[in-house]
């Protein structure tokens, strides 16, 4: 049974806007309609097997650094959120004590160096790399939650992206590396690597950023041993920091100024190993 039907199919965008083309049919009078598609942008769909495929532990009892896999190498994905939306159109927080089911889910322990009630966990809106407003979390220390909300309205402000940012569980902290985590993140209860002494992440008194494009990097020692260190693992595509894809941070630019305006120190200046997403209040 033969009808003239207009059919539109709908396809979506690297901008996210629906394109329709009207096609002309064997009966002049009526019209069908195809799609006309772009390619979405290389980097700009996470791949299926996102923090999937666990690496063989190595020495040191990090994942064995690889090289950056094709779909990672130039990465503007922004993930779904996990918290309903704050209010407005435009940047907007949320400062509280930490609820009992938010605390459940973080890494927080009674061993932890800070009490559950010098934690505030604040909502905040950050800008996606899909150009779109997203709600995020964090946990800090009570007397960082105010300087957090103006730095991460500063980045809101110069729209500089962001893939996620929630609070760390205590679940990933033993969790089989994957190497292609990038959770800006703040308060997570963990000493400092091969060290008893808490981080200050462990205090809420530190924030990663984008820890994929900024990641942490052990060089050679004096004697040109090669650093053992890259994290995340399959990061190998930041490594060059002349590069200047989103979501990277640079010297002098906005989020380094945001950080720097509350007094907090950029891990990317240290004059050995370089943390390019580590943020601090005491610089270590």
């Amino acid at each position: 049974m033969r009808h003239a039907v207009v059919l539109l199919v709908l396809a979506v965008a690297s901008c996210g806007k629906p394109s329709v083309t009207p096609v002309r049919t064997a009966e002049p009078s009526q019209t069908t309609t195809t799609v006309s598609s772009s390619p979405a942008a290389p980097g700009s769909v996470p791949p299926e097997w996102l923090g999937q495929r666990p690496l063989p532990r190595t020495a040191n009892g990090l994942g064995e650094i690889r090289p950056t896999p094709r779909e990672l190498e130039n990465r503007r994905f922004t993930l779904p959120d996990r918290l309903g939306p704050l209010p407005g159109d435009g940047f907007t927080s949320s400062v509280a004590s930490v609820p009992e089911d938010v605390l459940a889910r973080s890494s927080w322990t009674p061993k932890c160096p800070v009490g559950a009630d010098e934690l505030r966990w604040v909502r905040l809106v950050f800008w996606g790399f899909d150009e779109r407003r997203h709600t995020g979390e964090l946990l800090v220390n009570a007397d960082a939650a105010d300087a957090m909300v103006r730095v991460f309205g500063r980045l809101y402000a110069a729209h500089f992206p962001l893939e996620e940012m929630r609070i760390t569980r205590a679940d990933e902290l033993d969790a089989e590396p994957t190497g292609d985590g990038n959770n800006t993140s703040a308060f997570t209860c963990k000493p400092l690597p091969g060290s008893t002494t808490w981080s200050e992440h462990a205090y809420g008194r530190a924030v990663d950023v984008n820890p994929f494009q900024n990641p942490y990097i052990k060089p050679p020692n004096a004697k040109g041993v090669p650093g053992d260190m890259l994290i995340p693992e399959l990061a190998a595509a930041y490594l060059d920091r002349s590069r200047q894809a989103p979501g990277m941070i640079h010297p002098g630019d906005a989020v380094v100024r945001a950080f720097a305006s509350v007094g907090w120190q950029w891990g990317g200046a240290w004059q050995r190993s370089k943390d390019y997403m580590h943020f601090s209040a005491n610089g270590h």
